[in-house]
């Protein structure tokens, strides 16, 4: 066989993926969460005016939750749910709230919760659920329903990503870089140890940290018009199926460690965007939202969709995969569902 038509041959091989649909929830309403829950076919969507249940199945919305029904606040940063099949939401500015099988539960700093602005969770092994908050990392002991927070020990107290390794290694994305907790001893990388790429073509710096955002909740990612850079500020952590640890930083890409170093991949490699602010894992490749579209990259060969290919908008927040093996996109708008094509 020809070369040219051996090459074809293999990009014939390679799944293409497309928007199969997309659903709005309200024009400038974000999605910053979503969580699928295998046993009941779930999708639970964390958006800035609440929470929905959407049935996979059917596409309908099972279920709405605001401040009326059980939400200590609309504005829904993470989503989680456990083992147990409880539902966690963190919201901004209104701590914690759990949906359990016996109603709500709501967390605020005076029960132990380190802080009322919270954007992420991990489970330990059923004993624990981990929290990651704007004041620091909270783990929340499901024996004793007490929390202990961890602070001195991080790099910056502004904690955004977590997940669990095979080994049980907490592996921790924030604002200054990223740690890992073996449940004894810390370590922390930041853009001096390689975390992050370079900043090749000069961006400016981001002057819009966490330290701003309280009160305004600045999503921008843009200074004077133009991309900015803020390589330790880690949108996001994602663990691989071959403990390959992936980070989502600021203007540096995506880094991936690989058990010894941080390696990383920008758009000269193919990522459609340098901010990364989800990652997520499937069978045979990651996909990483960006700020110019979602990517998927299977170790060799990308594919960007966008906006322009059906995505409700470019900024790509939240992303989940569900038991078909079909993505899950969360942007402004609204969340888009692709599939591959036939």
């Amino acid at each position: 066989m020809p070369a040219s038509a051996a090459g074809l041959e293999a990009f014939r091989k390679i799944p293409q993926y497309e928007v199969k649909e997309t659903f709005n929830v309200g024009n400038n309403v974000f999605v910053r969460s979503l969580s699928f829950d295998p046993l009941s076919n779930t999708l639970w969507v964390g958006t800035s005016v609440g929470g929905l249940a959407v049935n996979v199945a059917s596409g309908e919305v099972n279920k709405t939750i605001t401040r009326d029904n059980g939400l200590a606040n609309e504005y829904v940063f993470a989503s989680y749910v456990s083992d147990s099949q409880d539902v966690w939401f963190g919201t901004n500015g209104g701590g914690v709230s759990r949906l359990t099988a016996d109603g709500w539960k709501t967390y605020f700093p005076l029960h132990g919760l380190a802080d009322y602005w919270v954007y992420s969770f991990a489970e330990q092994s059923q004993q624990a659920m981990w929290i990651g908050t704007w004041a620091g990392l909270s783990r929340f002991d499901y024996a004793t329903g007490t929390f202990h927070t961890y602070l001195k020990e991080l790099v910056n107290e502004w904690v955004y990503g977590l997940d669990f390794d095979s080994l049980g290694q907490l592996w921790i994305g924030t604002e200054g870089g990223v740690n890992r907790f073996d449940g004894t001893d810390w370590v922390t990388w930041t853009h001096a140890d390689g975390l992050g790429a370079p900043n090749k073509h000069g961006l400016l710096f981001s002057p819009n940290t966490g330290l701003g955002t309280r009160t305004r909740h600045d999503l921008s990612v843009v200074t004077q018009g133009s991309e900015t850079f803020n390589p330790n500020y880690i949108f996001c952590i994602k663990v691989a199926a071959d403990d390959t640890v992936w980070a989502g930083t600021w203007g540096g890409g995506a880094s991936w460690f690989d058990g010894e170093k941080w390696q990383n991949l920008t758009k000269d490699d193919g990522l459609a965007g340098n901010i990364v602010y989800s990652i997520e894992a499937s069978e045979d490749a990651m996909w990483l939202g960006t700020d110019k579209g979602l990517s998927r990259y299977d170790g060799e060969n990308w594919q960007t969709i966008d906006a322009s290919q059906g995505l409700l908008d470019s900024h790509v927040y939240a992303l989940a995969i569900d038991n078909q093996n079909r993505i899950w996109a969360g942007t402004r708008h609204g969340v888009a569902l692709l599939q591959s094509k036939p």
